[in-house]
């Protein structure tokens, strides 16, 4: 199996990008200086003036996160493309591939686009892509490069038609994977007759390549319960039926991709897709958990395989890598402090930020226990103050964010930190 690729020419210009104005978080010291050339100066967060508020990825923790993935899927017989969604982070993503990812999973047009940019040699799209515009690109990107792989998804007939007549004269197939839904989920076939039409449809397609079944559990459950986790499982057994039967008819072509496994239930995932396959049959499981990669304090934190209710034995936790701060603005009264951070700059779709630091303008982070952000404005975070909180006005709070995904789109530039959470040793760009 050849190995995903990235273009490191494309990554070495990245780095190449001076910092200004566009990072509003950035230290005005850094202003002119490449990416590359910031992070040789090996900033302190707030002795070297970073604007307040700003949010930073936790270097070992990224370190951990992507060591633990990557052997827990070597281990498990699993292949793991990564949702870059996530992130949509170059850097971060050659990281991921440096680790073993099998490739990168996009969510559109314009995110491949993005991945081929910095020269992504494999992709799968884990959505219908029916855009004429989007797929004229992709016929002209597929013929321009041999080693370029792409997959996408299809559920219907119809999509199966508007991509072969967006298509035509295509120079070599695009290979899709039928999608499997479920009754409570998103998109995805619901029955077995109307996936074995969309799969015949595809046979019958000039430009289109039946390589397996794809789908996404997360939408089924947010719970760890046994009654949860045995939906899950369930499912995953539909992805297994459903592309035992394409074989059995011969519909498929190619070895046999079934995917699925966002960052909450890859376990189950993968107790499902490594199993026995009947003879003859050559599988290749992809997982396509993102999250991983940073964990969080809220959402993951609580149903991750590999968080704090762990159901994987003998793998270390997975750390949480983001951390926001932000200063503390006024404190109207002994009960409530107000900080300069809000929904412009952190999650809160999966839970508000959670107090976890305070330090003072002079002295070093402490531990800080029993407070609570209890809402958000655009740009202020009310702090809920339990009786003798020390928390004084200039003080700086240090926030666990819950939901990577919705934190990431708010910063197109993120300091990375050394193993002190203040040295900055990188920076993360990022493109949404």
């Amino acid at each position: 199996m050849k190995p995903c690729l990235l273009d490191p020419a494309a990554l070495d210009t990245l780095r190449q990008e001076r910092i200004d104005w566009r990072f509003r978080s950035a230290a005005p010291a850094l202003t002119g200086l490449t990416l590359a050339e910031a992070a040789d100066r090996r900033l302190n967060l707030f002795a070297d003036g970073f604007f307040a508020p700003f949010v930073v990825l936790d270097e070992e923790a990224l370190e951990h996160n992507l060591r633990t993935m990557a052997a827990w899927c070597a281990a498990r017989g699993v292949v793991l493309a990564p949702h870059g969604k996530t992130t949509m982070a170059p850097q971060l993503f050659a990281r991921q591939i440096e680790h073993g990812a099998w490739g990168v999973t996009c969510a559109n047009a314009g995110h491949l686009r993005i991945y081929r940019a910095f020269g992504v040699s494999r992709i799968l799209l884990a959505n219908q892509l029916l855009d004429p515009a989007g797929l004229r690109w992709l016929a002209a990107e597929l013929g321009a490069d041999p080693d370029f792989e792409f997959l996408c998804w299809v559920d219907s007939v119809r999509g199966v038609e508007l991509m072969t007549a967006a298509l035509e004269g295509a120079g070599r197939p695009v290979d899709v994977l039928v999608e499997l839904g479920a009754d409570g989920g998103r998109t995805g076939v619901r029955d077995t007759a109307t996936a074995l039409a969309v799969a015949e449809a595809i046979q019958a397609s000039p430009v289109l390549r039946l390589r397996g079944t794809g789908g996404y559990e997360g939408a089924l459950s947010h719970g760890t319960d046994e009654a949860a986790l045995a939906k899950i499982s369930s499912y995953v057994d539909g992805l297994r039926d459903l592309a035992i039967s394409f074989a059995d008819k011969g519909l498929l072509d190619g070895q046999i991709v079934v995917t699925a496994g966002g960052s909450a239930y890859f376990d189950q995932v993968a107790n499902e897709l490594t199993k026995p396959w009947p003879d003859g049959l050559d599988v290749l499981p992809v997982l396509r958990s993102g999250a991983y990669l940073t964990h969080d304090d809220g959402f993951y934190r609580e149903i991750s395989p590999l968080g704090d209710h762990p159901r994987i034995d003998g793998v270390d936790a997975f750390r949480p890598a983001l951390r926001a701060w932000a200063q503390v603005t006024s404190k109207p009264s002994d009960e409530l402090a107000l900080l300069t951070l809000g929904k412009r700059d952190a999650s809160f779709d999966e839970g508000l930020p959670e107090p976890q630091l305070r330090r003072t303008p002079d002295g070093p982070a402490e531990p800080l226990e029993g407070h609570a952000v209890t809402k958000l404005n655009d740009q202020h975070a009310f702090l809920a103050l339990p009786p003798g909180s020390p928390v004084e006005v200039g003080d700086w709070i240090g926030l666990g964010l819950s939901h990577p995904c919705t934190v990431f789109d708010k910063w197109p530039l993120l300091p990375v930190t050394a193993a002190d959470g203040e040295t900055v040793v990188d920076y993360v760009r990022t493109w949404f």
